[in-house]
């Protein structure tokens, strides 16, 4: 291996014509390397015929080649690989530094304004606790008062009924204290509403996973080629849940929320304002950054999305609707025919009329890919996205007549 290496290192810097080591060196367009020195001489005297060869392979030239300095043109394109990189690690380390400063600044102001509620809440109950405490205190003074008037007015009638004992005695007072006692409850209410506003915090932070995937998708340079086979798909699989707080109330959801279905009769969801009301549709509860894969197995008629959290949930039949408008993508599945619908503009697939009952879905968002494939036994394109995604994305489903759906698990 050793021999072999030496003979390689001497036939690259040997020329192609002397055969001594290269001096100021130059490449051919075919790949051979001559002195600078030995391919002038042989070219002038090729001048009166006005044909250039190169002198080992003898591939013509109808115009003197030329001359590149080789072993020189790589070095200096190296060099200028170098700069790059090192401008990508400056960059790199500019933007993390500035993305831990933003973060603090965010999260300082965070702490800032919870600090701020906290004292906010303290004033008001302490305030409230004063005025409570001033009005109690009053009406006992109050009470007090006529505690010892009324015990005057006792001795001053006991004296009466001892001078004159033939007077009959006096019947009791039909009045009740006039104090209405409640149960001790006072600031529990505020408590609770504190505790509730605690929950809802931690379950917003819990769901960092966007932020999670943000960091760990940052790539450098190159970008990741799109998988081709299932199984390159599959190292993208994502865990994917069905929002009920998000559910129209004609929609059952099962297994874990993986799983829906159509429902004539109306489930007790409680209102909420991100509940879609007049759509059969449903978001997922996590959001979709980075590489994502997830599969979709159906039966009737469905629309299988990606949608903004901000699309509308109530109103304009076009602005909640997957597909119809600019915050969601929707491939639309029945038996017989497939068409995908962006911005309320449809594009039906002639192609691909046969039926398939599983979808899958593929998502680079930074790349701003999203791939729909007929999952069999092959994987089919077919549609595909290229755009530009300005916010997390989330699943979704909708429904038509006798349609259900599932979210399926992905090993």
């Amino acid at each position: 291996m050793a021999q072999q290496g030496a003979q390689l290192d001497e036939e690259i810097i040997s020329c192609s014509n002397c055969q001594d080591l290269l001096k100021d060196p130059v490449a051919f367009p075919c790949g051979h390397r001559y002195c600078m020195r030995c391919i002038k001489g042989f070219w002038d005297e090729e001048d009166e015929k006005k044909i250039y060869s190169c002198p080992q392979c003898r591939e013509a030239f109808t115009l003197r080649p030329v001359l590149v300095k080789n072993i020189q043109q790589r070095i200096q394109d190296r060099e200028k690989d170098v700069k790059l990189l090192q401008q990508e690690v400056e960059a790199v380390i500019r933007s993390a530094d500035k993305a831990v400063e933003d973060s603090e600044k965010i999260f300082t102001e965070l702490i800032r304004l919870l600090q701020k509620r906290s004292s906010d809440v303290k004033q008001q109950i302490r305030s409230q606790q004063e005025t409570e405490v001033s009005r109690v205190k009053e009406l006992q003074e109050k009470l007090q008062q006529e505690i010892t008037e009324l015990k005057r007015k006792d001795a001053e009638l006991n004296q009466f009924l001892h001078n004159y004992p033939s007077v009959s005695q006096l019947s009791e007072p039909t009045d009740s204290s006039s104090i209405d006692i409640r149960p001790l409850k006072y600031f529990e209410d505020v408590t609770a509403a504190v505790s509730e506003l605690r929950d809802k915090l931690q379950d917003i932070l819990r769901d960092e996973s966007h932020i999670s995937l943000a960091v760990t998708e940052v790539d450098v340079l190159l970008s990741r080629a799109e998988p081709k086979t299932r199984a390159d798909f599959l190292r993208y699989s994502r865990e994917i849940t069905l929002d009920p707080d998000t559910a129209n109330s004609r929609l059952v959801l099962s297994e874990g929320n993986r799983k829906a279905r159509l429902s004539s009769q109306y489930p007790s969801y409680p209102l909420d304002p991100d509940r879609f009301l007049p759509c059969l549709q449903v978001l997922s509860k996590e959001s979709l950054m980075g590489h994502c894969y997830w599969e979709v197995e159906w039966e009737g008629a469905i629309d299988v999305a990606v949608a903004y959290k901000s699309i509308s949930r109530t109103g304009d039949w076009n602005e909640c609707t997957f597909g119809n408008n600019e915050k969601s993508w929707a491939l639309y599945c029945e038996p017989a025919r497939h068409s995908f619908r962006f911005n309320n503009v449809r594009t039906p697939f002639s192609e691909h009329s046969r039926h398939f009952s599983r979808v899958g879905v593929y998502l680079d968002h930074r790349a701003g890919i999203l791939s729909f494939y007929s999952v069999s036994e092959t994987m089919t394109l077919v549609h595909r996205v290229q755009t530009t995604f300005t916010q997390p994305l989330y699943a979704g489903l909708c429904f038509y007549v006798d349609a259900k759906a599932e979210l399926c698990e992905l090993k």
